[in-house]
């Protein structure tokens, strides 16, 4: 039951965190910062936070 709640909220997710694409991407978190600063898909700073766009981020993945 926790498994099919937690897939309902990630389809729900309007934003990733550098964890969120690290596990995605399967890379580390340095690679993933670096993906992030070349504004490759939208991203944004909440306080000391980073987060991805999930709009931008799978558009970006889906269209290589």
């Amino acid at each position: 039951k926790r498994e099919k709640a937690k897939s309902a909220f990630d389809s729900e997710k309007r934003a990733y965190s550098v964890d969120d694409i690290m596990e995605i991407l399967d890379i580390s978190r340095s690679s993933a910062y670096i993906l992030i600063k070349k504004n490759l898909f939208r991203s944004v700073k909440i306080g000391n936070q980073l987060r991805i766009s999930k709009a931008s981020f799978d558009k970006w993945l889906d269209n290589g």
